[in-house]
C-alpha cells in the first residue's frame, strides 16, 4: 500500500553570511541532512532526538511550511515539492499541525470559535451556519463546551488551550496531524489527558501522526514505531517494542540509558554518553556520531553508514550486529517519576487502570 506520506533524502541548508557591506557565505548550517521516513495511514511515527538535532525542521519540511533545499514529499503518491497553488492547498486541507506552544500558537485577538472556523473560512468550507455547527462540534470533540467559542485565549489554561489547538488542527478532517512536541509545555497530569485526547481522536478518525518528542515516556505510550535523530539524519527507525526493549544504534542507547534509573547500582551496565554534538555547520567525516561514540573504528571515522535492516530496525551503524545487546529493556530504565507517568495516561484513559 501506498503510504499516507513518504519522505525521502530530506534537506533543508541554511547559509551563513557575515559581513556589512558585502556580504558572502562563510557557511552552511546543515539543519536536515538526508531524512527518509514514511508514514501509513493510522498510524504514529514518533520523531526524538536532543534538542538542536533537526525533529521540528522536519515536521515543517514535511507539511512544506518551509521549502526544502533538496529531496522530495509524498502525500498519497504526489510529490508535494512540486505543485503549488490550488492542487497544494487542496493536499493542505488532508494535513495539519498542533504547534508546541499553546500560548504563542493561537491569536489573542480571535475568539475561540473565529480561530476554529478560520481554516474552514479560507478553504472555503461551508457558510456561516455550517460553520458555526462545527465549530461546537470540535468544541464537544476535545471536551469544552459550547459557551466557549466566544471567550479567547487569555480566559483558557494551557491544557485547555492545546485543546482549542487540536479541534483547529481537526477543523478540516484531515487525515495527517503533526504534533510538535504538543505536551512539553504542559503540566504531567494534563500532558495525560492531552495525550489521551490524541490517542481517541486516533481511533475514532483513522488519524495519523507525525509526534515530534523528546520525552520518551510520552514516546512509549503513543507510537506505532519511533524513529531516532542525530544531528539532521535519522540514525534508527523501529517499532517501539523493539527499540525500548533492543535499541541498536550507540545513540538510542545513550538517549534510554539517560533515563534517571531508580536503582544506581545497575547504572554501571550503560556507557554513558561524553562529549558535545558537534555544530551544524561543522559536520565532522563519516558516521557523524563516531565524535561521541564508545565503540566508534577508524571506519566510522571516514565511511558514513547508510540506513539498513538489522533485525527489525533500520540502523545507520556499520557495528550493529557486533555490538553487545544494552540491557534496556522496555520500562527497566524508567524513573520511578516516568513510571508514574505512565500509570497516569493509562489511568486517565476512559476506562483505564493503573498497571
Amino acid at each position: 500500500m501506498t503510504p499516507l506520506l513518504e519522505v525521502r533524502d530530506l534537506a533543508k541548508h541554511y547559509p551563513v553570511r557575515s559581513g556589512m557591506i558585502i556580504a558572502r557565505q562563510t557557511g552552511t548550517v546543515r539543519a536536515v541532512d538526508g531524512v527518509s521516513f514514511h508514514v501509513d495511514r493510522g498510524e504514529t511515527l514518533a520523531l526524538v532526538g536532543e534538542s538542536g538535532c533537526g525533529k521540528s525542521t522536519t515536521a515543517r519540511l514535511a507539511l512544506r511550511l518551509i521549502e526544502p533545499s533538496a529531496g522530495s514529499i509524498r502525500f498519497e503518491g504526489t510529490d508535494v515539492t512540486r505543485i503549488g497553488g490550488a492542487p497544494l492547498r487542496a493536499l493542505r486541507r488532508r494535513a495539519q499541525i498542533v504547534f508546541q506552544d499553546p500560548y504563542a500558537s493561537l491569536n489573542p485577538r480571535m475568539s475561540v470559535g473565529d480561530t476554529i472556523a478560520e481554516p474552514m473560512i479560507v478553504h472555503g468550507v461551508g457558510n456561516a451556519a455550517a460553520r458555526r455547527a462545527r465549530v461546537e462540534e470540535l468544541l464537544a470533540l476535545v471536551g469544552l463546551a459550547p459557551f466557549h467559542a466566544a471567550r479567547f485565549p487569555h480566559e483558557f489554561s494551557g491544557g485547555q488551550r492545546q485543546r482549542i489547538g487540536i479541534a483547529r488542527a481537526l477543523s478540516l478532517r484531515p487525515e495527517l496531524i503533526v504534533c510538535d512536541e504538543p505536551v512539553s509545555a504542559l503540566d504531567v497530569s494534563i500532558q495525560a489527558q492531552v495525550v489521551n485526547l490524541l490517542k481517541e481522536l486516533q481511533r475514532r478518525f483513522g488519524l495519523a501522526y507525525l509526534f515530534i518528542a523528546h520525552d520518551l515516556a510520552v514516546v512509549k505510550h503513543m507510537a506505532d514505531r519511533v524513529a531516532v535523530m542525530y544531528l539532521g539524519r535519522i540514525v534508527e527507525i523501529a517499532p517501539k517494542r523493539s527499540l525500548f526493549a533492543a535499541p541498536r544504534h550507540p545513540y538510542t542507547r545513550a538517549l534510554l540509558a539517560a533515563i534517571p534509573h531508580p536503582d544506581p547500582s545497575g547504572r554501571g551496565r550503560v556507557t554513558p554518553l561524553g562529549g558535545d554534538v558537534p555544530s551544524p555547520m561543522a559536520i565532522p567525516p563519516g558516521c557523524r556520531f563516531h565524535t561521541r561514540c564508545a565503540f566508534a573504528e577508524d571506519r566510522c571515522r571516514v565511511e558514513e553508514p547508510p540506513l539498513r535492516l538489522v533485525g527489525e530496525s533500520q540502523v545507520a551503524c556499520h557495528l550493529a550486529e557486533q555490538l553487545p545487546m544494552a540491557d534496556t529493556a522496555a520500562g527497566a530504565g524508567f524513573a520511578p517519576n516516568a513510571v508514574r507517568r505512565l500509570a497516569l495516561y493509562a489511568a486517565a484513559r476512559p476506562g483505564g487502570k493503573r498497571p
